[in-house]
């Protein structure tokens, strides 16, 4: 197994929570809206980056009572976790049920 796989089963094993999923997914769009909106005004991007971390870190200490798969897996759980939003997002796996 590689390490892409070793980090995202570890992504997915870390947001069991259905309200921390949904956190979760909700950073990922806040950080899509962040590359685009470099384009257009520095600060917004600035914005969906913290809310990113608010959003990401409230999820692990109140829902998931967990640490943030980050710091095992540091840069490649951004990767894993935009791949686990997009299958979800785009049925290309089935939501993963608690």
């Amino acid at each position: 197994m590689n390490n892409f796989q070793e980090a995202k089963a570890h992504f997915i094993a870390s947001h069991r929570h259905p309200i921390n999923q949904r956190l979760h997914h909700l950073t990922n769009l806040l950080a899509i809206a962040a590359v685009i909106l470099l384009f257009y005004d520095w600060r917004l991007t600035l914005v969906c980056l913290i809310l990113t971390q608010v959003f990401a870190l409230g999820g692990h200490a109140f829902f998931e009572k967990n640490e943030p798969a980050f710091r095992k897996y540091p840069g490649i759980t951004i990767l894993a976790s935009l791949s686990w939003s997009f299958e979800n997002w785009f049925g290309l796996r089935p939501a993963r049920k608690v």
